[in-house]
């Protein structure tokens, strides 16, 4: 107890000494600035990467004892993203910076979010962000559960959620008076999270093989839609307005969908439901850096779930690569287009170099001697990490006369995935990484990471694109074996 009051006391007079030394040396300086440091508990690496708007800012470095403090110069107020390695993952958080703020934040990456702790000027809002931050979390744990109430009981239930967290908020604005600023972001954190189980409950309670029961719905269900601003720039970095607008625009374009329509099941894969979705987000966004994360995240959704004929790409795509102003988003939707046009059923594997865990080179195709299936999978993505080796464990012992790749796809990095495979116990064999992930990427067509590739004996492809977590994945495989 003794060692950890004075390694708490070091930490904060390293906070006041540094920030009282940074605030002279700003005094000489015109334009806006705030100050982001901390202490990594734990780090992987001794690097923090700082993004605004998913633009980086700086690769910062942990000094000796795993701290670094940051000043930022011509300050836009908003927030601001630092990302670094985890225990068992690449993770991110926000920051909210305004002018002259000084903040310190304290994490342990064996429990990222939930240890994370601000202090400093501009300690509180964020706290309280990060506070609600962690209570969506656990709400979303329990989502499922009260999807199942029927609407009334669900909408009821709902508002007295959205009845609490106001109230809270009010009672923070009453004691710490904070910025406009943050009043923006906090109201809306409260009232897009409320919209998105609006727009997300209809899938979960009827299903999707029973879209027609949507028009089941209390006549007022979407009322609160007359509130959304489709423009709105102080948000458009925040993940629940982002995430809400990806689902509010689904939702639109299937209720487009079915005035055209006599679907009963809802097919992700559709042309007309993708372009009506394209259509509504050009029409409804004006702003670029809103409108076109949209725009590529639902071409990549359609690009994903469309059948394997390739039918509507290139009008849709067409109609994209029209509206979207984002180069470097065009550029790679059209590799992946040409990289999945490659990868049909009967052509041979692309050449593609691996590295295994002892750092020695070997070829995919080289591999392949029998009945194939590979996965990939990232740092990244821990949940999916997860799933997929724990499926493919299961896989194994089911088709002992299949073979199973997995490669991670991450920039080369043995120590870490290392690292990762150990704490659940998962051996090396049968594990790679991707010399080259950019390029091996693309070759391979690799989005989502959930996709799965299946092989047949002679090195050909068999499914370019299937997913070992669906229905008919075994139906695939046994396929592959009874040729």
């Amino acid at each position: 107890m003794l060692n950890r009051i004075m390694r708490l006391s070091i930490f904060i007079l390293f906070i006041a000494v540094t920030f009282n030394s940074c605030k002279k040396d700003a005094a000489i300086e015109e334009g806006d600035y705030a100050f982001i440091g901390g202490e990594i508990i734990n780090p992987i690496d001794n690097t923090v990467l700082l993004f605004k708007s998913n633009i980086i800012i700086d690769t910062i470095r942990l000094d000796q004892q795993n701290r670094f403090l940051y000043k930022i110069k011509d300050l836009e107020s908003g927030l601001y993203a630092f990302k670094l390695q985890a225990y068992n993952a690449i993770e991110f958080q926000l920051a909210l910076l305004e002018p002259n703020d000084s903040i310190m934040l304290r994490l342990n990456t064996m429990d990222f979010d939930e240890s994370l702790v601000y202090t400093g000027k501009g300690a509180k809002k964020n706290n309280y962000l990060i506070n609600m931050f962690l209570k969506n979390e656990e709400d979303n744990k329990k989502f499922l559960e009260y999807s199942q109430l029927e609407p009334k009981l669900f909408e009821s239930h709902l508002d007295s959620l959205s009845a609490i967290r106001n109230n809270n908020f009010q009672e923070f604005i009453r004691k710490y008076n904070p910025s406009n600023l943050f009043k923006e972001i906090a109201q809306g954190n409260i009232d897009y999270n409320y919209y998105i189980s609006k727009e997300i409950y209809p899938f979960i309670y009827f299903g999707d093989n029973e879209i027609k029961n949507l028009e089941s719905l209390p006549e007022n269900f979407y009322s609160y839609r007359k509130n959304i601003d489709y423009n709105d720039e102080t948000l458009k970095d925040y993940f629940t307005y982002y995430s809400f607008l990806r689902y509010h625009f689904r939702n639109l374009a299937l209720t487009e969908h079915l005035k055209h329509s006599k679907d009963s099941t809802f097919d992700r894969g559709s042309f007309n439901f993708n372009l009506a979705r394209l259509k509504l987000i050009d029409s409804l966004i004006t702003v670029d850096d809103i409108k076109n994360p949209l725009l590529s995240m639902s071409t990549l959704s359609f690009i994903n779930n469309s059948s394997k004929d390739f039918k509507g790409f290139d009008t849709l795509l067409e109609f994209y690569y029209e509206k979207c102003t984002d180069s470097a988003d065009k550029n790679h939707i059209k590799k992946l287009v040409n990289s999945l046009k490659h990868l049909k059923p009967g052509n041979k594997m692309p050449n593609v170099t691996l590295l295994n865990y002892k750092n020695e080179e070997l070829e995919l195709d080289e591999l392949i001697n029998k009945p194939t299936v590979i996965h990939f999978w990232s740092r990244e993505y821990k949940s999916h990490f997860k799933e997929s080796h724990n499926k493919v464990k299961e896989l194994k012992n089911k088709y002992p006369e299949v073979k199973f790749i997995s490669i991670n796809v991450d920039e080369p990095n043995v120590k870490s995935n290392y690292k990762v495979l150990a704490q659940y116990k998962y051996s090396t064999k049968g594990e790679y990484q991707l010399k080259n992930p950019k390029e091996g990427k693309q070759a391979l067509a690799i989005n989502p990471i959930i996709k799965v590739m299946v092989i047949d004996k002679k090195g050909k492809i068999a499914e370019a694109h299937t997913n070992m977590f669906s229905i008919h994945f075994e139906e695939q495989l046994l396929g592959v074996l009874n040729k």
